[in-house]
């Protein structure tokens, strides 16, 4: 699904949605009506009912075997930014166990990396343009500065250990919410969804072709349930992208001067 879309508030994206949904509904309505009229009512209705129940079944395991995945990419985006919040937190913390100078650094650091990651990977996380090429020079830098000091007494040593721990579980979230930002549902599943509720649509404006507030009730019922699930997951698909996405904010609050700055 394109880019435009995904960008689209929500009551903008369910009107693209529902909107679409009924065209083809009405085309496919308009379709069956006329071909009834033609003579050929008598061999529609020789159709079973018994077809309508079978596709909405397979409609509906369409619609639950992608909503799986997006329900899952979504769990694992803000996992892994939970991670990477949590890990930069414990880098904050255990800071103030260094000494003065190589603590406030550490702290900038974690601040400057905060910072680009905000205003720089989520925009393209968002256009799904991130990379894991470049290396995050915060992180980096940070996790040379602490592996080169030398610890006075048990307790930098210790410090330092949890430092390099904490640093390489941000690192490790941060390539994995890179990942999952470039997850979508590809374009065949779309297409297939769309098919199984065509012949969904056709079926039911044949089995009530003639009755033709029947067949329009009947195919406006199932074009608002195909719309509606067609929503919910356009909405969801892509973790980082739309209104409906995984916010900076849980790395923001973990230095709040950042957030104050902003």
């Amino acid at each position: 699904m394109s880019d435009w879309l995904h960008n689209l508030p929500v009551p903008l994206m369910a009107a693209a949605v529902f909107g679409f949904t009924y065209l083809l509904a009405a085309v496919l309505f308009a379709a069956v009506m006329t071909l009834a009229a033609g003579g050929r009512a008598k061999s529609f209705k020789a159709i079973s009912p018994g077809m309508l129940p079978v596709l909405g079944i397979i409609f509906g395991l369409f619609v639950a075997f992608i909503a799986a995945q997006v329900w899952n990419d979504s769990d694992r985006a803000s996992t892994a930014v939970s991670r990477e919040a949590s890990a930069l937190r414990g880098v904050v913390l255990l800071a103030a166990g260094l000494p003065t100078e190589q603590g406030a650094r550490l702290q900038n650091l974690v601040r400057g990396y905060i910072e680009q990651a905000a205003t720089v990977e989520w925009p393209m996380m968002a256009r799904q343009a991130a990379s894991l090429r470049p290396a995050p020079a915060g992180l980096t830098e940070a996790l040379q500065l602490v592996i080169a000091m030398t610890p006075q007494g048990a307790g930098q040593q210790t410090a330092q250990h949890e430092i390099i721990a904490a640093l390489e579980t941000a690192l490790d979230a941060r390539r994995q919410r890179i990942i999952i930002s470039h997850a979508e549902v590809n374009s065949v599943k779309w297409l297939c969804l769309y098919l199984q509720a065509l012949c969904a649509l056709f079926a039911i404006g044949l089995v009530h072709c003639d009755d033709r507030l029947a067949a329009g009730i009947a195919m406006g019922l199932f074009a608002t349930g195909v719309a509606a699930s067609v929503l919910l997951i356009a909405a969801h698909d892509r973790p980082f992208t739309g209104q409906i996405s995984i916010s900076p904010e849980p790395l923001r609050q973990v230095m709040p001067d950042a957030t104050a700055s902003r």
